[in-house]
């Protein structure tokens, strides 16, 4: 397994939609970086939030999670309370071929504000919006810019395909349109 290129995620994303909207070359001016960069690709953050909030003193259970604590945002800029955290989606789509498996880590410069992004690995075979967990880690409110870059993701493309699939499997999160909060 071996990661790959720009050419080659140029080429899988021309040939096999792999990213839609795609953009060719890295965009940065006067936003957080976004688009194709060495060996991944930038993603950028939707307009669409869902901000955590415990005004109902719910109990955060992956099991059972309460959708009243979250509230519905949508805006060029999304405030995220202190040590709290908010759900977004990409503006990109995603058609992940079956021999490939994708890493995706936040970028440095909200990092280096102590904003956290989450975003497990996009199987083979999966397709969709990508959901993201963005965290404040922060004692104070922190900015997120929509259609701005937000994590980078690394493509790595196996010497032979996968026996079962994530569409194989009939994954619970395939072809999201929206934010997916957890299902069970």
């Amino acid at each position: 397994m071996g990661l790959k290129p720009d050419h080659w995620i140029a080429r899988m994303a021309r040939e096999q939609q792999m990213i839609e909207p795609f953009v060719e070359t890295q965009v940065s001016d006067g936003t957080i970086s976004y688009g194709l960069s060495s060996y991944g690709y930038d993603i950028r953050v939707a307009d669409e939030f869902m901000i955590f909030t415990n005004v109902h003193s719910a109990i955060v259970d992956p099991k059972d999670f309460d959708p009243n604590s979250m509230v519905d945002f949508r805006g060029e800029v999304c405030i995220i309370p202190p040590n709290s955290f908010a759900l977004a989606r990409t503006v990109e789509y995603f058609r992940i071929p079956r021999s490939v498996l994708t890493v995706c880590l936040g970028k440095s410069t909200y990092a280096r504000c102590g904003i956290i992004v989450n975003v497990t690995p996009f199987e083979p075979e999966w397709e969709g919006y990508v959901t993201l967990e963005i965290s404040n880690t922060t004692p104070l409110p922190a900015k997120i810019y929509a259609n701005e870059g937000i994590a980078q993701v690394l493509f790595f493309e196996a010497d032979e395909e996968c026996k079962i699939s994530y569409a194989d499997k009939k994954g619970k999160y395939q072809k999201q349109q929206r934010i997916e909060l957890p299902k069970m």
